[in-house]
């Protein structure tokens, strides 16, 4: 099954008044009952959500979202994708509307503590930077003094950019939009002398636009952007699912499990942490309260952290052209910061 949804801020209003009725303990047990994950990402974004040419939606976060239906259903179609407007996209999670948040949303400590939600473990680490013309000769966001930047509102980049503002005397202008799509093209059109998001977004931005050879992102980085999977607070359960999802993409690498050696793996190593992330002896899917195969069918149908980096974020058709190498989003055995405790 592959549902597609498209909320607006007005469901900011309409979900208020929903109970979180899957909240307390008993997420899993209501997604099961329903028979599908509801998990919520924004409106379309290169890399990490986007809709293909048949309106199926794919990228980084999109598969963490496939790899929880995975380890329910052992079927990775059995999720609705919610596409909610960044104003309305936490209220929805905390009100119940949707059972998960994937969609590039940064674990700040506010979020974190205010708004009864558990962000859980980073799936991309990222910065905020500037996406200026080439023509305007700028070559340091220092130099953006007295000018305007287009960005987002309601998000951590609007925050992100005032500080930088007023921590460095610049009296930058920000003009806020709501929608993306308006704030690029006011850009373009002349509307304002940079765009200021996450540098994973400028790149994303950057493919998009008509002459993207016309561009460049300034070398500064202004913020740390830990992006990942949030929960409604109140059930421990959940939120171990969701984070161990993507500790086992993360430990598959690590391991050399892969999508297309799982099955030659599962029947015949001998590495005992391979068997027992694949559930060949042990119980490690008992406290998530699913079946022993659930990280093999998400390593099976998704794949591991490493293989979804390179498909969608680094060198696949259609990505981002974002390399890991020398990244925080390496493994931490190659010095970045991807790491996963011991599955044991």
């Amino acid at each position: 099954m592959k549902l597609s949804t498209l909320f607006t801020s007005v469901v900011a209003f309409a979900v208020m008044a929903a109970p979180a009725a899957a909240s307390m303990g008993k997420t899993l047990e209501t997604v099961k009952k329903r028979g599908h994950l509801r998990c919520q990402v924004g409106t379309p974004s290169g890399g990490f959500y986007n809709l293909d040419s048949k309106g199926h939606w794919y990228g980084l976060d999109v598969a963490v979202c496939e790899a929880v239906a995975a380890a329910i259903f052992g079927d990775k179609k059995k999720m609705e994708i919610q596409s909610v407007s960044s104003q309305a996209r936490f209220t929805a999670l905390a009100n119940g509307e949707s059972d998960l948040l994937c969609r590039t949303a940064t674990w700040t400590m506010s979020r974190d503590t205010q708004l009864g939600l558990d962000f859980l473990t980073p799936n991309f680490y990222d910065g905020q930077g500037f996406t200026v013309l080439k023509s305007s000769g700028l070559t340091s966001a220092l130099q953006l003094k007295g000018a305007s930047v287009c960005v987002t509102t309601g998000t951590t980049s609007e925050l992100n950019l005032a500080d930088f503002s007023r921590e460095n005397n610049l009296n930058i202008k920000a003009v806020t939009f709501e929608d993306w799509n308006v704030r690029d093209d006011t850009y373009l059109k002349g509307g304002c002398d940079a765009v200021s998001i996450d540098k994973s977004s400028l790149a994303a931005n950057i493919i998009s636009f008509p002459n993207p050879a016309d561009h460049m992102i300034l070398p500064e980085t202004i913020s740390k952007e830990p992006l990942g999977p949030a929960v409604r607070q109140g059930d421990s359960q959940w939120a171990n699912l969701v984070r161990w999802t993507v500790f086992a993409m993360i430990n598959a690498e690590e391991l050399g499990v892969t999508s297309a050696n799982v099955d030659d793996m599962r029947a015949n190593s001998k590495d005992v942490k391979v068997r027992r992330m694949l559930g060949v002896e042990g119980n490690l899917h008992k406290g998530l309260g699913l079946s022993k195969d659930w990280a093999y069918n998400i390593i099976k149908q998704v794949g591991n952290y490493g293989e979804n980096y390179e498909k969608y974020i680094g060198s696949g058709e259609g990505a981002l052209g974002i390399q890991r190498k020398g990244t925080l989003n390496e493994l931490w055995t190659n010095g970045g910061l991807m790491y996963s405790p011991p599955m044991r």
